[in-house]
């Protein structure tokens, strides 16, 4: 009798004990689903607001005095905010993580503590990054490329393409903590590249010309992330695909980051910095007449964006009708002008 009342009683045991393990691991199992939702945790969400501007000139004020006089206005100019964000984490000065995140932003992934924050879009295809881990000596630049046509008229300047559309913006000193709910990090993402609308206008001859490209000479090679200035080193930007339009004349919007940043003080004295301007045209007979420009008080009034405009250019009859006594008007392209466009710095 004894044995078979101990034997109900380790029965009620196990079945109790069983049913509460149940339950531990039941409550354990939801404690785990849900954990991170509930976790203190740094939460930071970045908020991204796109500063559309294409020049930064305050005295020349294009916005007011735009008057369309190239069939588009002053807001057909400004540049589209970008397909995305890269967020750069840095601390004490030294590369530490990186994000990736929509372009109306997202989650930043970092540590707690005190970082500096390095943002910028990463959609470029032209753009280039250098010296990328630490936070003061990261730079943008472009690809460097040739062109037959064109030699180093200017110095000894490296050619390179026009950048793409380049946005930045930087935090310093942000203390990220751990937290329950998500902490909002507003960022303005401003512009690090500029447009410059180059407008060649003709006083005779522009009935003979087919095609139209150029080069802009002592302009930026590179822009620092961190604080947006310039770099020293010049470069030339080529650029191609001019509209050619017989009531107009010859325009084409330039990206670039910009003057140097030496030309942004006043220079030591005897030190001369100069702009020039290359227009290359390709007559309809086939052609190509290369036209060469100091724009060099133009690009100082304007060091950040901004229009160029060439006046009264002329292209003699002797040259437009070289040939047969006529022009070809088939010619639609530059021929073994074509451009070599060189692998990554």
């Amino acid at each position: 009798m004894k044995t078979i009342k101990y034997l109900l009683r380790s029965s009620i045991v196990s079945m109790v004990l069983f049913c509460t393990g149940i339950m531990f691991t039941g409550c354990r199992k939801d404690l785990c689903y849900n954990h991170d939702e509930h976790a203190l945790k740094v939460r930071v969400n970045m908020d991204a607001e796109w500063e559309r501007e294409w020049e930064r000139n305050l005295g020349k004020n294009w916005e007011k005095r735009w008057r369309g006089v190239l069939g588009f206005g002053y807001d057909d100019v400004r540049p589209e905010s970008a397909k995305g964000i890269r967020a750069r984490v840095f601390t004490d000065g030294k590369f530490e993580s990186e994000s990736n995140i929509e372009a109306n932003g997202g989650k930043i992934g970092m540590k707690p503590g005190v970082h500096d924050i390095l943002f910028y879009n990463n959609n470029t295809e032209y753009i280039t990054f250098h010296d990328s881990e630490s936070i003061a000596t990261a730079v943008a630049s472009t690809r460097t490329r040739t062109r037959s046509t064109y030699s180093t008229r200017f110095g000894d300047e490296t050619t390179v393409n026009a950048p793409d559309q380049l946005y930045g913006a930087f935090i310093e000193n942000y203390k990220a903590e751990r937290t329950l709910e998500e902490v909002n990090l507003p960022v303005q993402m401003r512009p690090l590249v500029y447009s410059y609308v180059v407008h060649f206008i003709f006083k005779s001859g522009l009935k003979y010309v087919s095609l139209g490209r150029g080069a802009l000479s002592g302009m930026a090679e590179g822009v620092y992330l961190q604080t947006g200035r310039t770099t020293e080193k010049e470069a030339t930007i080529l650029f191609d695909d001019c509209i050619v339009d017989q009531d107009l004349g010859i325009y084409k919007t330039v990206l670039s980051f910009g003057a140097p940043d030496e030309i942004a003080i006043p220079e030591a004295p005897g030190k001369v910095h100069t702009f020039r301007l290359n227009l290359e045209v390709m007559l309809k007979n086939g052609k190509l007449i290369s036209f060469d420009y100091d724009v060099t008080d133009q690009v100082r009034a304007q060091p950040r964006g901004g229009v160029i405009v060439i006046q009264d250019i002329v292209i003699d009859d002797e040259d437009g009708m070289e040939g047969s006594g006529g022009f070809d008007v088939e010619v639609g392209d530059w021929g073994e002008y074509e451009d070599i466009v060189l692998p990554l710095n």
